[in-house]
């Protein structure tokens, strides 16, 4: 995984509420086994008409919001389990996503593969938006070490909690398997000890 310290960008405001994994990636894109591509479908039946023409109110299709921050209403990432929903978020480009309340199965999904998501409160949430809203190029500045979340345009800061382990992978880069990888030293002189 690439590593994620800290973030400055502009942002992509999606203020539904209960947005489920089916909303994010269809169960019809489910079925390849890699990671890359799922951006294309990301938000699918939102984005795109039964022609597969692009709908021009919805936010992604909207030149006017980019970057690499999705702020979404509350209770994000509910529904079926699927992995496949942190995948397309991040490959559509987004590095972290913003919330008032995130799925437990879609944060756990989301921070294994190098999503960051950010729960704040539901009035840090609409301080977002209004100042989203105000100005589309309003920058927000996210920094994991300490962890907290900055409106540039306004001063206004929260802090959000992090699981400790998943902060330090995020920071270097590593999924489950390179961070056992990198103990390998010190499993070996572990185990060296053991046999003594």
């Amino acid at each position: 995984m690439k590593k994620f310290i800290e973030l400055t960008s502009t942002v992509v405001p999606l203020p539904n509420e209960n947005v489920d994994t089916d909303q994010i990636i269809p169960a019809r894109f489910l079925k390849a086994t890699t990671r890359e591509g799922f951006g294309d479908n990301l938000f699918c039946d939102w984005r795109y008409d039964a022609q597969r023409q692009i709908k021009p109110d919805f936010v992604l299709n909207n030149p006017t919001y980019s970057g690499k921050i999705l702020v979404a209403g509350k209770n994000f990432g509910c529904g079926s389990s699927r992995e496949h929903a942190a995948w397309a978020i991040q490959d559509y480009g987004f590095d972290v996503v913003i919330s008032s309340f995130f799925a437990d199965i879609f944060k756990g999904n989301a921070l294994n593969n190098g999503l960051l998501p950010i729960q704040v409160s539901d009035e840090f949430l609409q301080k977002i938006f209004v100042a989203v809203y105000h100005d589309a190029a309003t920058q927000i500045n996210v920094n994991l070490v300490e962890q907290t979340i900055t409106l540039l345009s306004s001063g206004d800061q929260a802090h959000f909690d992090i699981n400790a382990y998943k902060k330090s992978c995020l920071i270097n880069g590593y999924d489950d398997i390179d961070f056992i990888l990198n103990q390998r030293k010190a499993i070996e002189e572990y185990e060296d000890r053991l046999a003594l």
